[in-house]
């Protein structure tokens, strides 16, 4: 019975799937004529890129998965700083998510062909436990490497606000200081940084807005942050120099501090392995005397 519920709902989801592939949502009129009479939001300024041949495989599964909201906003801020695209994730989300699924069931077949057979409950239920897995594990992997990007980015962010303090303390402008600040470092946070600030130029519009709008679009509080003081300097005439050299030195304190509690935590797993010996060589020296004690009883 069991089996049987189990593979008519997974019939009924691809079906659906099929379903929005093949005739995809179309909005209502009213929502149409409000996002035509709705001011243009602006374009990210941050692009990702799409992977052929995962969106060209996987194109099934995304109209189905945005139906469902999906990925999200906090997903989508990772996407943009990690670089992939959006379809491509969900691609990968629903490839990974049917491969986990029919895995199972191509060991039974080989099984099979070598008269063995486990029977319907075990690849049954391995192969819903990997499909979940494979439905999440793009997921993690986007979380695991955006938390590590935007840890550089901090980094490189310190570097850069001790550039625009030097820049503005030899007597530049604001908007001098930041292009001059952005043109010397390399790496790609330096990369996003020069692309906001000539999306700036490019629109005509102020470059602290564009990296608070960076910052919000990356998910990195600390550049919000920057672009607030200098939008101080740029439109009241603030000297921010001192803020500037302050922000620096509180994010590098907060790097000492991460990089503190990575190598407590590197320590603590190191210990692990070598309580388990020292728990084994007990065991060891422990096990005659204790077979012993037992055969006497």
């Amino acid at each position: 019975m069991i089996p049987a519920l189990v593979l008519g709902a997974g019939i009924g989801v691809g079906l659906w799937l099929l379903a929005t592939w093949v005739w995809p949502h179309r909005p209502a009129l009213s929502d149409r004529l409000t996002q035509i009479s709705a001011r243009p939001s602006a374009a990210p300024i941050v692009d990702a890129d799409d992977s052929v041949w995962v969106a060209a495989w996987g194109r099934i599964f995304v109209p189905g998965l945005r139906r469902l909201g999906l990925p999200g906003a906090a997903i989508e801020n990772d996407l943009r700083i990690t670089g992939r695209g959006t379809n491509t994730h969900l691609a990968a989300k629903g490839l990974l998510a049917v491969a986990g699924l029919v895995a199972p069931w191509l060991l039974q077949a080989l099984f099979a062909l070598s008269g063995l057979s486990p029977g319907v409950q075990v690849p049954l239920l391995a192969g819903l436990v990997l499909a979940v897995l494979g439905f999440l594990t793009p997921d993690l992997d986007v979380r695991a490497k955006a938390t590590r990007l935007r840890r550089d980015f901090r980094s490189a962010l310190s570097a850069f606000l001790d550039l625009v303090w030097i820049t503005l303390a030899g007597g530049a402008g604001v908007e001098a200081a930041l292009h001059d600040a952005a043109a010397v470092g390399a790496g790609p946070a330096f990369g996003k940084i020069r692309r906001a600030l000539r999306a700036a130029q490019l629109t005509r519009t102020t470059p602290w807005d564009t990296l608070r709008r960076l910052g919000e679009e990356l998910g990195i509080t600390e550049l919000a942050e920057l672009a607030a003081s200098i939008s101080l300097a740029g439109t009241e005439g603030a000297r921010v120099r001192a803020s500037l050299a302050a922000k620096a030195q509180a994010l590098r304190t907060h790097q000492v501090t991460d990089a503190e509690a990575d190598a407590q935590s590197a320590t603590e797993r190191m210990a692990l392995p070598v309580t388990l010996l020292f728990l084994g060589f007990l065991g060891f020296i422990a096990y005659p005397a204790v077979i012993q004690v037992l055969n006497g009883l």
